[in-house]
């Protein structure tokens, strides 16, 4: 069973990173019930990656969480690593592309991509 949580307690996401969920979902046909996944996964140079994708429905321990119609999806292991984080979308002159501000990483690679506790 999901928990469903106060989008505050555990991460947030910008406006801008939402609209760009809903423009990847547009052109790529992924159907409006479909959400976010939002994990970390072991890897990298600093030891931790972030991972992004859309799922159709929650898993079992999974936290989830909507904001502005975008569910987001988060399981059991990953949550303790994101809380507090926030999930921008930057399309300026240093790159496009997803970012994590994560005040649980104490180190991160140049690319923005891993991280460690």
């Amino acid at each position: 069973m999901s928990e469903q949580v106060s989008l505050q307690n555990e991460i947030d996401i910008t406006e801008k990173a939402i609209k760009q969920v809903r423009r990847i979902k547009e052109e790529n046909n992924i159907p409006e019930t479909y959400g976010l996944r939002v994990g970390v996964k072991g890897g990298g140079c600093s030891g931790l990656t972030y991972q992004l994708g859309f799922d159709g429905e929650a898993k079992d321990g999974d936290t989830v969480i909507e904001k502005d119609g975008i569910k987001v999806f988060i399981d059991g292991k990953s949550i303790f690593y994101l809380s507090g984080t926030v999930l921008d979308f930057s399309d300026g002159l240093n790159g496009k592309g997803f970012s994590f501000n994560n005040p649980n990483a104490t180190k991160t690679c140049g690319c923005g991509e891993s991280f460690g506790v």
